[in-house]
């Protein structure tokens, strides 16, 4: 069974119940958890990156919006580290050894990479349920970690469908992976 589960985080409203059902699997299984967040400028609450048009004309004023995004982009990344603390302190409350990390970068190759270093059985995560041109121009996520993964993924759904429904995950890839 799954010993090492590799959970993805983000700042959706899907993450209190990846987070709770990735608990639930690792008290069922004795499996330790890796909580990941990725830090992304796409993410929903991340400061938008600042236009540096009038760089020429003004360095001062640039200089100024520059620093202003720094300090809110730390500002973002401390909250979502102390996100990933207050539910690492839950898994260990109950009982489930857990450790957790933070990076900056595309969050599809950062799980997978991540999942190949740690090494994980599983990973788990959601997804939204973009589809035709939103998925085209954002991209899924999720669906990059299914076909590049080095392990099996399970995938919480909270597209449409799934907030009409009962939330039921997905298991991708269980078994030997191929290529």
């Amino acid at each position: 069974m799954f010993k090492k589960i590799l959970v993805a985080l983000d700042s959706s409203g899907l993450r209190e119940r990846v987070f709770n059902q990735a608990l639930e699997l690792a008290q069922a299984t004795g499996a330790q958890l890796m909580l990941l967040h990725v830090l992304s400028t796409y993410e929903e609450g991340s400061p938008a990156i600042p236009i540096r048009s009038y760089q020429a004309y003004y360095p001062i004023l640039d200089d100024a919006v520059w620093q202003d995004y720094q300090n809110r982009w730390q500002e973002f990344a401390n909250q979502r580290l102390a996100m990933l603390q207050r539910q690492a302190d839950q898994a260990l409350a109950a009982g489930v050894t857990v450790e957790f990390s933070q990076s900056v970068g595309d969050p599809a190759s950062t799980i997978c990479a991540v999942a190949k270093s740690w090494p994980a059985d599983l990973i788990l995560m959601g997804s939204r349920g973009r589809r035709g041109l939103s998925e085209l121009v954002l991209g899924s996520v999720s669906n990059h970690v299914m076909h590049h993964a080095p392990c099996s993924v399970l995938v919480v759904h909270g597209g449409v469908a799934a907030q009409t429904q009962a939330p039921t995950p997905e298991l991708v890839g269980v078994g030997p992976q191929v290529g």
